[in-house]
């Protein structure tokens, strides 16, 4: 920050001036100081004024990643999350919404299991077959998710990448070594994933920031940043998908908020909604889609209301 001296005939205005960038562009925000003033009173303004222009910084300009949102495009996203009529699960909900879930985020993957077979291969004690092991660890993800409170952190990413693929990849809760890139139906390259050699900095910015921003979004908003940047880093080798979704739960099951599933028939739109974020800086097409997949979450298992 600077001051700035306009001489007006006779008289000295000044301002305090704090330049910054804002999506590759320089920006000055400038705020008056008073008229012909002492060089004590000049100190002194300058001070009261200095902590003004940062407080207006923040609020009207909060880093999200790659882009940045004022304070009124946070609000406009914050009230997406006022659209949720708030209800949780009760024990044989959970039981109910653990199958539908572990369904679908495989079978969005690919898996051939059939959501009647869920229950049964829930029950085994030693499963042999790939898609069977990986059904029983998303359930047991679910589960993780469902009771685990840490922070989110790198080790917990890898935690929950370890839950669902241990004795189905030999990367199992290790973070990717080799380059990645994301392939629609047609074969076109849709996604590159973040480059190996700044992994560990993006994955690092993702947590430092969800510590910084947690208190500001609205918890639907929040788990939707977090998901769709994790899904833009794409920091495993394969199963980024699905981790995604776990991820996106655990930010708002611990944020008190009910799980949403995302379900197989609308993975066009889920794709879609990922894209807008990745390529545009669009978050609203992913809050539009869950809140439209809560809906169809409810209507799949008994709720009470939020007491």
């Amino acid at each position: 920050m600077y001051v700035e001296k306009r001489k007006i005939r006779k008289d000295r205005k000044y301002y305090l001036v704090h330049s910054y960038r804002d999506k590759g562009q320089v920006k000055k925000t400038r705020k008056y100081l008073g008229l012909n003033l002492s060089a004590e009173e000049l100190e002194k303004r300058k001070q009261e004024t200095k902590g003004i222009i940062l407080e207006l910084i923040e609020e009207f300009n909060t880093e999200v990643f790659k882009f940045s949102l004022t304070k009124k495009q946070i609000e406009t996203l914050n009230d997406y999350n006022d659209q949720l009529k708030i209800r949780h699960l009760e024990h044989f909900d959970w039981r109910r919404f653990t199958e539908q879930f572990t369904y679908n985020t495989n079978a969005i993957e690919g898996s051939t299991v059939q959501l009647d077979d869920i229950p049964q291969i829930l029950k085994k004690s030693n499963v042999q077959d790939p898609e069977e092991i990986e059904t029983k660890g998303v359930a047991k993800a679910v589960d993780f998710i469902r009771r685990a409170k840490e922070d989110i952190s790198r080790d917990l990413i890898k935690k929950i990448h370890k839950l669902c693929f241990e004795g189905t990849k030999h990367f199992a809760g290790e973070f990717r070594k080799v380059e990645v890139v994301i392939k629609n139906s047609r074969g076109e390259i849709v996604h590159v994933g973040a480059p190996v050699s700044g992994l560990q900095e993006k994955l690092e910015e993702l947590v430092n920031w969800y510590q910084k921003n947690k208190f500001k979004f609205k918890p639907l908003v929040l788990a939707a940043i977090i998901h769709n940047q994790f899904e833009h880093i794409h920091p495993f080798q394969d199963g980024n998908g699905r981790v995604g979704r776990l991820l996106l739960n655990y930010v708002l099951l611990n944020n008190k908020y009910p799980p949403i599933n995302i379900l197989l028939e609308d993975r066009q739109e889920y794709y879609h909604s990922l894209q807008e974020y990745s390529k545009n800086d669009n978050l609203k097409p992913t809050l539009i889609f869950l809140i439209k997949q809560y809906k169809k979450t409810l209507k799949q298992v008994s709720t009470k209301d939020k007491y």
